[in-house]
């Protein structure tokens, strides 16, 4: 995968929206429905998945995969 296309913990929830739409899907699947909300747009995957109790290590897994197709 390309370097610079890689989601990481410190990539915020606004970023990934806006480069990467095709990844909302997972954001419902992950029970994340705040992607409108103007918090989530300066929080990062790391803060979303502590606040949500999420697998971070998971979830970035997911991520990827998705941006990859």
């Amino acid at each position: 995968m390309d370097k610079a296309k890689k989601i990481t913990g410190e990539t915020t929830l606004g970023e990934i929206t806006k480069q990467y739409p095709e990844t909302a899907f997972l954001f419902k699947e992950y029970g994340l429905s705040c992607l409108d909300c103007p918090i989530s747009q300066g929080e990062t995957v790391g803060e979303a998945a502590e606040v949500h109790r999420l697998d971070l290590e998971k979830f970035l897994k997911d991520l990827n995969k998705a941006i990859k197709k």
